[in-house]
């Protein structure tokens, strides 16, 4: 593990990956394709985001603070993971733990991000399998 930590902020609101798709036809077959909203954000978070020179390929700890422009989008982080490949780490399946929290800014909707190595093995002791199993039985 190298001890990888990087903080940024991306302006702009991001797009519900659940509520980001949309059914097209290509070439007479349905296909589903991110929504207008969806790939506008994913080209202004690719015009903001730093590229790691070699991203990490520790495993990782995100935490965001996205703020929206109303309190209408549901708190989605997953297309800001997406849009993290490549770029932070390798791939997304190294974020082993996330800590989102929701904001209000109707003028200046943004995510300030903060991507860091993690160690799978310190879980905290009120979460772990054993705590719930002594609860129970005791």
């Amino acid at each position: 593990m190298d001890n990888f930590d990087k903080t940024f902020t991306i302006y702009g609101e991001p797009a519900s990956k659940a509520n980001s798709r949309k059914m097209v036809v290509i070439r007479g077959k349905p296909a589903l394709i991110k929504s207008t909203k969806a790939r506008s954000y994913v080209k202004m978070f690719e015009q903001q985001c730093p590229v790691m020179e070699v991203p990490t390929t520790d495993d990782v700890v995100v935490e965001m603070m996205i703020y929206y422009a109303s309190r209408r989008p549901d708190l989605d982080e997953s297309l800001i993971l997406d849009c993290m490949q490549n770029r932070i780490y390798k791939n997304d399946r190294q974020v082993k733990q996330k800590i989102i929290y929701w904001g209000l800014d109707k003028e200046n909707p943004r995510s300030i991000i903060r991507v860091r190595s993690c160690d799978v093995d310190k879980i905290p002791f009120y979460l772990s399998y054993d705590t719930i199993l002594i609860k129970k039985y005791s």
